[in-house]
């Protein structure tokens, strides 16, 4: 595996987060009952469910991007201005066309997909920050739910819980942060940001094969 030569020290990395924590706290508490919604929405679903989910899941994105990225990962790495742009743009995909036209319908089904997306959203809110916690990230100084690698994680969980198709291009941006953020947590000594890199491609391999096995019923029936 490459190690990636970061342009800041451990230290200062950690530091961003603790800056972070303590300037949007509350928010992290707010963010993370906003996951929990996501997930009762997408197992006690209505009409509404997959609007709203679209809507948090694109709030989500957004706030990475300009809030942790461009406000204060970037007074350590320039490349979070670019980061930052990316995470706004995926945030907007999620928006338009995400929930503007309907493209995203989430729901739990008892198969291989609920139960691995079950496990990822559960390792993003519980597991992730209990590892970094014996890792010695303690908050202020760790990366909440609300910063880009947890909030990856559980992204790619809850499209698991896609009911249709995933069109590939919500998938790229989320799956090249999962390579890029679990090769840099190596040099950073972030134990818990190893499983970024583990479910991104979990979770685009399974989706790719589901679109394709999608997509060969619906021939089959249109055949039939």
């Amino acid at each position: 595996m490459i190690i990636m030569k970061m342009p800041f020290t451990s230290d200062e990395f950690f530091n961003v987060f603790e800056r972070y924590n303590l300037a949007v706290w509350p928010m992290q508490y707010v963010l993370v009952v906003m996951a929990v919604a996501v997930i009762l929405l997408a197992i006690k679903r209505t009409s509404h469910s997959s609007g709203a989910i679209s809507l948090i899941l694109s709030f989500l994105w957004l706030w990475m991007g300009a809030v942790y990225h461009l406000s204060f990962f970037a007074s350590i790495n320039k490349a979070a201005y670019g980061f930052g742009s990316v995470f706004i743009l995926q945030g907007i995909l999620f928006l338009f066309p995400g929930f503007s036209r309907n493209l995203l319908s989430f729901g739990f089904k008892t198969d291989v997909y609920g139960i691995t997306g079950g496990i990822f959203m559960l390792f993003a809110l519980v597991v992730y920050p209990t590892i970094g916690y014996y890792s010695g990230h303690v908050y202020p100084m760790s990366p909440t739910f609300g910063a880009p690698c947890p909030t990856t994680i559980f992204t790619f969980g809850l499209l698991l819980w896609l009911d249709r198709k995933c069109p590939v291009y919500f998938l790229i941006i989320p799956f090249l942060w999962s390579v890029l953020g679990s090769t840099a947590s190596i040099s950073l000594g972030v134990k818990e940001d190893i499983a970024l890199g583990v479910t991104g491609i979990t979770a685009v391999v399974m989706l790719l094969l589901k679109n394709r096995r999608t997509a060969a019923i619906s021939t089959g029936l249109s055949i039939g």
